[in-house]
């Protein structure tokens, strides 16, 4: 992309820049109009994702420098004149991108879409342009999952946001529902479909794992185990919902799965970490005929299980997103928000978006559970 000099309206965003001694850099930058087919939403709270923290290492196929973010909420300033559906003041959760026209969005299931990566990690409009500037005219890349949250305006794709005018949840809740809160969740209601009275455990206990603690609670699963090797998130996925917890630190936790199930092993399990060898131990600690849900990211790596164990009708599925449109699964979930029974509330910390570094390093060392930057 050439640089351009134009008058445009300034925005603070953190950028990703490769190189660069931390992941985000706090910039101001300058920002477009919409085109007819594009939102304006000015942000007021973003979602830190691992994700996000990927791109910013260089370990996703985004070009860089970008504003990354995919966990936004806010209000709709300004709408292109082709856009329907939204006006300014709109409340809005941004979620990701899709094309809404191959077979799979048309099933409702638009994570699946076949242009999923390159409209959500080329971070760029369709013809290559984007709507960021740096203060030297340089482009930054934009249009990261629809959105690039991490800047206090954005110019969304129409598909990416869901109107909650209806609720009064404060938008720091509201933001993470883009992505890792529905992705838990979805895994449990949607591709596990978890029965009243079963048995699940779940490996990890960040945002995605204590989401699917949540869910499965709210689905009615007698059992619910979860693994993880820091204590403070198994004292919270307790007071959410888990009826057992295993320290993980010791690398028996398929054994502490198997004995509080009398050597049965679970009938589902859901796999949050990313970590190749906790995916082998969340197949592993199924019963025969249970289902596992892979939802961490491991780039280049391999799932190893025994395939004898297959032959006892276990199986082993990956679930994007939720396994379903966010539009169907953030009502949901902000319904049983709303009756007590999704305490959202509990698995997030707030920081501003100028102590975005300092939210990285609470992330990575287990402090944080779900970072929440307010702009």
């Amino acid at each position: 992309m050439s640089s351009v000099k134009l008058a445009m309206s300034s925005v603070k965003a953190a950028v990703c820049r490769p190189d660069s001694d931390e992941p985000f850099v706090l910039e101001e930058l300058s920002i477009g109009d919409p085109r007819p087919d594009e939102v304006l939403v000015r942000f007021t709270a973003a979602g830190l994702c691992h994700t996000d923290l990927d791109v910013a290492a260089g370990r996703m196929p985004t070009p860089l420098p970008v504003v990354a973010g995919h966990e936004g909420a806010g209000v709709v300033e300004a709408v292109g004149s082709a856009v329907t559906g939204f006006g300014p003041g709109d409340r809005v959760v941004a979620g990701f991108s899709f094309c809404g026209s191959c077979r799979n969005c048309l099933s409702g299931q638009p994570a699946y879409c076949p242009l999923h990566f390159p409209l959500n990690f080329g971070a760029q409009r369709a013809d290559g342009t984007v709507g960021l500037y740096d203060c030297a005219g340089e482009p930054v890349h934009d249009h990261f999952f629809g959105q690039s949250s991490f800047a206090g305006y954005g110019l969304c794709r129409p598909s990416s946001l869901i109107k909650v005018g209806g609720t009064d949840v404060p938008d720091h809740v509201l933001a993470p529902l883009g992505c890792g809160i529905i992705t838990g969740a979805g895994a449990v209601w949607n591709q596990l479909k978890v029965t009243p009275g079963s048995t699940v455990a779940v490996f990890g206990a960040g945002a995605v794992g204590l989401s699917a603690v949540m869910a499965a609670a709210a689905a009615g699963a007698a059992r619910i185990i979860v693994t993880d090797p820091h204590a403070s998130r198994l004292d919270l996925a307790a007071h959410l919902g888990a009826t057992d917890v295993i320290d993980a630190t010791d690398g028996l936790a398929v054994e502490g799965v198997r004995e509080l199930t009398g050597g049965a092993g679970v009938e589902f399990s859901v796999e949050s970490t990313g970590v190749p060898e906790v995916m082998s131990q969340a197949v592993a600690a199924l019963a025969p005929l249970g289902s596992a849900a892979i939802l961490g990211v491991a780039p280049d790596a391999d799932l190893r299980t025994s395939a004898f164990a297959l032959l006892e009708g276990r199986t082993v599925s990956g679930s994007i997103v939720g396994h379903q449109a966010p539009a169907v699964l953030v009502p949901r979930i902000l319904d049983l928000h709303g009756k007590g029974r999704f305490p959202l509330e509990a698995v997030i910390r707030t920081y501003a978006l100028d102590d975005i570094n300092k939210a990285v390093d609470e992330v990575r060392s287990g402090t944080a559970v779900k970072a929440v930057l307010i702009h």
